[in-house]
């Protein structure tokens, strides 16, 4: 009995899977990324022209259009949205961080269910860089935004390090950090990239700064000219005392 009815309950396994891909109305809401003060459009797929369109957020009206009535913006909308009634697509502008949600296609002509969680993000400010130098003579280097005010949201923000292929350097404890090992060129720069889905900015710091100045060459320099100072010092003083006993004679 257990062994006939396997068959059977495979089939059935199957006819549901394959009806829940021909059902049009089944779909997860899409991720979409818009810049701060800039445009962002909805764009709607398997979309047939309507009598109706409507666009919420949150449950709230954005825009609305019939045959009947034409074209309405609501709220903080007016004048900031356009509607293609031929596509169903929803083009924001002039985007804030209030304007951040979940907005939904409702329609006739809607065979998917169209809904896109926006969320808003701005350019991150150019991060600074540190170093500091380990017992062991290997170079930590650290990356962060220090500007007072950035809505830093860690889930997007991105660090990565771009090192010559002279320096050795190997991922810190942390994304933002790096360490660079003693024995690299220190001569080179190191660049930290911060990004996130849609700008990227950066900073160098130079490995140079990173470790105490070696003061041998300015030892030899030093070597070099105090003979010459003291030759000098010495031509002075008989050229002085020569002068001296000319003057006494006369």
């Amino acid at each position: 009995m257990a062994a006939g009815s396997a068959p059977g309950w495979a089939l059935g396994v199957l006819g549901v899977v394959y009806l829940f891909l021909k059902l049009d109305f089944i779909s997860c809401s899409q991720e979409i990324y818009g810049a701060m003060n800039g445009n962002v459009t909805f764009y709607v797929s398997k979309f047939q022209p309507s009598t109706e369109i409507i666009w919420k957020k949150e449950k709230n009206k954005v825009v609305e259009w019939d045959t009947q009535s034409g074209l309405e913006a609501f709220q903080s909308f007016k004048d900031r949205v356009y509607l293609d009634i031929g596509s169903g697509n929803l083009t924001i502008t002039r985007l804030t961080k209030s304007d951040e949600g979940l907005y939904e296609l409702e329609s006739p002509g809607v065979r998917n269910k169209s809904e896109f969680h926006l969320k808003v993000i701005a350019p991150p400010p150019s991060p600074s860089t540190f170093c500091s130098l380990s017992d062991d003579g290997n170079i930590t280097l650290t990356c962060e935004i220090m500007e007072a005010g950035y809505d830093i949201d860690g889930n997007l923000l991105q660090y990565s390090w771009e090192c010559p292929p002279t320096v050795q350097c190997h991922r810190g404890l942390s994304p933002s950090e790096a360490y660079v090992l003693k024995k690299s060129d220190l001569s080179q720069n190191v660049q930290c990239i911060v990004s996130n889905p849609l700008f990227r900015t950066s900073a160098s710091i130079s490995l140079s700064t990173c470790v105490p100045e070696d003061n041998t060459r300015h030892r030899y320099v030093l070597f070099a000219i105090l003979p010459a100072v003291i030759c000098g010092l010495l031509f002075l003083k008989c050229f002085l005392g020569r002068r001296r006993q000319l003057n006494l004679g006369a």
